[in-house]
Order: structure tokens, then C-alpha cells, then sequence
């Protein structure tokens, strides 16, 4: 998680929304990402998605079994529907997002039983430090 504060730290220097993301398999750091939805004039371009699409290229199969993925916040309903094609099997977030999440906050994707993949899903690490970088980010800003 320590390192996925980091690159939300260096999003936020870039204007970008303090998100980062780490995939991990076998305990070695597979891909890694920070939000760029703005720079990129990309919607889709989240920390998380950003992470899988490197992954995906990096590992040669768009299912990432056997990961886990890092995320200073919780994902959103996009991000976390990219997880499960992916077939993430962890799931570790920083902040919980009340406005937005969809690990339990708004909605729990994770635990919908009709959905076929089902990430282990682990939230609340490190979320001071997380929910902070997020909070100074969006106070700078106003």
C-alpha cells in the first residue's frame, strides 16, 4: 500500500486525482499506476484500470489470476468490474469512497451473489494516510 501512496502522491503533483494502484503476484510488482484521467483526456483512465492494461500486456492474458491488487482508495463500479474480468483474486484498498465505492460503500459488486467472479476483497488499510492525500488534494483545490 506504501507504494500505491506514493504514486497517488505524484497523480496529485500532475493535477490528477490522488489514486494509485500496485498488481502483485508471487510477492514481485507486476504493474503500477497512478490516476490519468485528465492528462490522458480519458475517462476510463484510472489507477486501477491503468494497472490491469499494463498487467495484462506484461502477463499475456487478460486474466491476471493469482494477483492482488493495491489501491489507495476504493474502487469505483468501472474499476471494479475491470477487476473481476480480470479475475483478480485480492482486492486490498486504502480509503473507503462514500460517494462512489463499490466495495460495500455504495454498493458491494464484490458480494453480489449472481455475479460469477468473486475478488477476496480486503478495505480500510492504511486509510488515514489514503483518505488524507485525498482530502489535502481536494482542499488545495477549492
Amino acid at each position: 500500500m506504501g507504494q500505491a501512496l506514493t504514486l497517488a502522491k505524484e497523480s496529485a503533483l500532475k493535477g490528477e486525482v490522488p489514486v494509485g494502484a500496485v498488481l502483485v503476484k508471487d510477492g514481485q510488482v507486476i504493474s503500477q499506476s497512478g490516476n490519468s484521467p485528465i492528462s490522458s483526456l480519458d475517462p476510463t483512465a484510472h489507477a486501477e484500470v491503468n494497472t490491469l492494461r499494463v498487467a495484462a500486456k506484461i502477463m499475456g492474458n487478460y486474466r491476471l489470476v493469482g494477483t492482488t491488487l493495491y489501491s489507495t482508495l476504493e474502487p469505483c463500479v468501472m474499476c471494479a468490474g475491470a477487476i473481476m474480468h480480470a479475475r483478480i483474486s485480492r482486492l486490498v484498498f486504502g480509503a473507503y469512497d462514500q460517494k462512489s465505492g463499490a466495495c460495500g460503500s455504495v454498493i458491494d459488486l464484490f458480494g453480489h451473489e449472481k455475479l460469477n467472479h468473486h475478488t477476496s476483497v480486503l478495505g480500510g488499510v492504511m486509510p488515514t494516510e489514503c483518505a488524507e492525500v485525498l482530502q489535502t488534494f481536494f482542499k488545495n483545490r477549492r
